[in-house]
């Protein structure tokens, strides 16, 4: 395996893959699910799918902030499939959709590598033009949507309807998704990561082991693949051996197996952003004081004033191109299972390696009193 220091740089797409064109999350009331994510997170309402629009399986609301697009959708009827997701699961991550130059080519070289299809290539349209899209299948019941929309000028995709000016939400700064991360069942994650290397043609981009990620009670493993030009990252882990239960094994065993559990959105100012954030109401975990103490002599010279980052709990981590500023939500659902990563990167191309025994601490903490540990 890897060692945390030993990025890799090789890496060839099979197939072009232009950025994270939305993640959807199915959810039991997608209304109020939208008042949330606009109210606390500053995400905007722009688009709408649904009854009202000629939809009349589920509705679907499309959230934007800057390059990030959050689609939350609710079935409308007991017997949609979606509500298999939401018993097993609760609210959570379905689809993880790519924007690809070829939706039909993608879903072509994924399926014939091994990747379960989900649904053939098809093509939607409305006034503003066409759209193609496939899916295959990951883990859990996670999924991938291609994504091919250059012959597309609409507010998101076809049969979306652009709602009116969004005067509930403020945004806080955030600017694209940076990483997703899926938790595996135990020893599943060394599949995973050839999944993707094989299917996808990403590269291990970084791996870290039971030695970088561990404390005085549990353990996990993780390894990053990413494509080749770095813009889509999925760190995969999976729990290793300790003398308690692991943040990985309480999220398995509450998502009933594996799926997302959190997205990392960049920003460019993250103290703004978590002042905001805070201001809003959105829980964070909290940072031990004493993490502080020796933190220039861990990480070096900062820009950032560290009583302001005390005050806020923000994480630091340095590696040989920069360093990266990092603060994560507690969980956004009762199940202890999705949350929310805050990552400004200035140089930086770490996963916080540096904070790891402080950030696992504070979600032990977490889940001690959830009575979990």
């Amino acid at each position: 395996m890897q060692t945390a220091s030993e990025l890799s740089t090789v890496g060839h797409d099979l197939f072009k893959i232009l950025g994270t064109n939305h993640v959807e999350f199915f959810v039991g009331n997608a209304r109020q699910s939208a008042y949330y994510y606009r109210r606390a997170f500053g995400f905007e309402l722009v688009a709408y799918r649904g009854p009202e629009t000629g939809h009349r399986e589920t509705a679907s609301y499309c959230l934007r902030q800057d390059k990030i697009n959050f689609i939350l959708t609710t079935p409308l009827h007991a017997n949609h499939t979606a509500n298999e997701f939401l018993v097993k699961h609760g609210d959570g991550v379905k689809d993880i959709a790519l924007t690809v130059e070829n939706a039909t080519e993608a879903f072509a070289i994924t399926t014939s590598r091994g990747a379960k299809p989900v649904y053939e290539p098809y093509t939607i349209e409305d006034e503003f033009g066409s759209v193609t899209l496939s899916a295959v299948a990951t883990y859990g019941d996670v999924i991938h949507t291609f994504v091919e929309k250059k012959n597309y000028t609409g507010i998101f995709l076809p049969g979306f309807k652009e709602t009116p000016k969004d005067t509930l939400s403020k945004s806080v700064g955030l600017k694209y998704v940076d990483h997703i991360v899926g938790n595996m069942d135990w020893n599943q994650m060394e599949n995973m990561v050839n999944f993707y290397n094989d299917v996808f043609g990403f590269t291990r981009f970084v791996s870290f082991d039971d030695k970088d990620i561990s404390t005085e009670y549990s353990a996990l493993r993780s390894t990053v693949v990413a494509n080749e030009n770095k813009w889509i990252k999925f760190p995969i882990n999976e729990p290793a051996q300790g003398m308690k239960k692991s943040q990985i094994e309480e999220y398995v065993q509450f998502n009933g197996g594996a799926g997302v559990q959190h997205i990392a959105m960049e920003s460019e100012d993250i103290i703004s952003t978590i002042i905001a954030l805070r201001n809003n109401g959105v829980d964070f975990i909290k940072t031990p004081d004493a993490y502080y103490d020796d933190l220039l002599s861990r990480v070096g010279e900062i820009d950032e004033q560290i009583a302001t980052l005390r005050e806020l709990g923000i994480l630091v981590d340095r590696d040989d191109k920069g360093y990266m500023l990092q603060l994560f939500t507690r969980p956004v659902e009762d199940r202890p299972t999705l949350f929310f990563e805050i990552i400004q990167r200035k140089g930086g191309e770490s996963f916080g390696k540096g904070n790891f025994k402080a950030l696992f601490e504070a979600i032990e903490r977490e889940q001690a009193s959830r009575g979990n540990l």
